[in-house]
């Protein structure tokens, strides 16, 4: 019993340490690219469409993950998705071209969409039920605070275009190395149950936990439209561009604080009520940032105080997921926490740079709030949690 105990142990913190450096690359990739292309003259929209080619390989590859995964577990499916994502990374040097860029964003969302899932479903079906929430807020917060440090990146731009994206590589190369130490696991077998066969299993899923999709959506929306698309947006209206990738990272560093307390109340109080907390107030927390633009230290210190209440909606989120969907589902909703996450990811800088170029007189802050007030509408009104099936 111990030495498996110290195996789950290890084998947690392991994950912890993949999915940081993905949230590095992830959060170094978007500012990084926009940038670069902003200042190669690539309109908004065109920078916008194309940070979405990482969630159109998440939401391509999604369909065919869940069979591979249940058949081989989670430690093979972690090491090819690594390695897709070092791969690519080391690639983006070699030429800088539109269309090769967005090839190797749409890779580097297949081999990320394998490794999430892998090891999302893999806490959320090792986990105790009542510390679910503290184990996914860890998780969580080794995205963000990879995340948070992505875009700090962007600044090595001045010593060379290629020492990001070979510093992200090499990273991403020692993390997914950790992964041959630890034993190989499979999700729960499907019960015999033909109604959850194939489309159907899907359908039961969204019908049971549809409401839980909601944090992953929002998440994967600010993460694309604020990373791909505010660099542009304060670079139009006059903000110091040292200071972009910082108040990103702020934004982030918000979550970083509140990531576990955030988890912990969440599995005394309920997920729901802290999502509803989460979307209502960092909106308006935007909506003040879309006033007080005139002052870049107070946009900063709204990121700030956003990112302490909404960084934590995708691991509630998932969180809640879990509460509400059998066991043996759990791939399967896990598996669509990544859709919702990924759409969310792909509307956000297809809508947001549209904004952008044609409403210049329209703070871009003030769409985030927007967004964000609706969500919250969906979940006041309809979101009423569905009693979770038995497990």
């Amino acid at each position: 019993m111990t030495i498996h105990k110290e195996e789950a142990k290890r084998r947690f913190w392991i994950i912890v340490a993949i999915v940081s450096i993905s949230g590095f690359s992830q959060g170094m990739l978007l500012p990084l690219i926009s940038v670069i292309f902003e200042q190669a003259g690539i309109s908004s929209t065109i920078n916008g469409l194309h940070a979405t080619g990482l969630y159109i390989g998440v939401l391509l590859v999604s369909p065919f993950l869940e069979q591979p995964l249940r058949k081989f577990g989670y430690k093979p499916i972690i090491l090819v998705g690594g390695a897709i994502v070092f791969s690519c990374l080391l690639l983006f040097p070699l030429w800088q071209n539109v269309w090769f860029w967005f090839a190797l964003r749409l890779l580097i969302g297949v081999g990320d969409q394998a490794l999430h899932i892998s090891t999302q479903t893999w806490i959320t079906s090792s986990s105790a039920r009542s510390n679910l929430g503290k184990s996914m807020a860890i998780y969580g917060l080794s995205f963000s605070v990879g995340f948070a440090v992505g875009p700090l990146m962007v600044n090595l731009l001045n010593v060379s275009q290629a020492f990001p994206f070979i510093l992200s590589s090499v990273l991403c190369l020692i993390a997914w190395s950790l992964v041959f130490f630890v034993q190989n696991e499979k999700p729960e077998r499907l019960r015999g149950n033909p109604g959850e066969e194939g489309l159907k299993r899907y359908t039961v899923t969204i019908l049971i936990a549809w409401v839980a999709f909601l944090g992953p959506f929002v998440y994967g929306f600010l993460e694309s439209s604020l990373n791909a698309l505010f660099p542009v947006y304060a670079m139009r209206n006059g903000f110091t561009p040292s200071l972009v990738p910082i108040m990103l990272s702020i934004f982030t560093l918000g979550g970083i604080v509140t990531q576990i307390p955030l988890g912990m109340l969440g599995d005394k109080i309920g997920r729901r009520k802290i999502l509803l907390m989460g979307f209502f107030v960092s909106g308006f927390v935007f909506l003040l940032a879309s006033f007080v633009e005139q002052s870049e230290w107070f946009v900063m210190l709204c990121f700030f105080l956003a990112g302490t209440v909404v960084s934590s909606v995708f691991s509630q989120g998932i969180s809640y997921m879990a509460d509400l969907t059998p066991k043996h589902l759990l791939p399967t909703g896990n598996l669509l926490c990544g859709i919702a996450f990924s759409i969310g990811s792909l509307i956000g800088p297809i809508i947001g740079g549209m904004f952008i170029e044609h409403v210049a007189h329209i703070s871009f802050l003030l769409f985030i709030a927007v967004v964000l007030f609706f969500m919250w509408a969906i979940l006041y009104f309809f979101g009423k949690a569905p009693k979770k099936a038995d497990a």
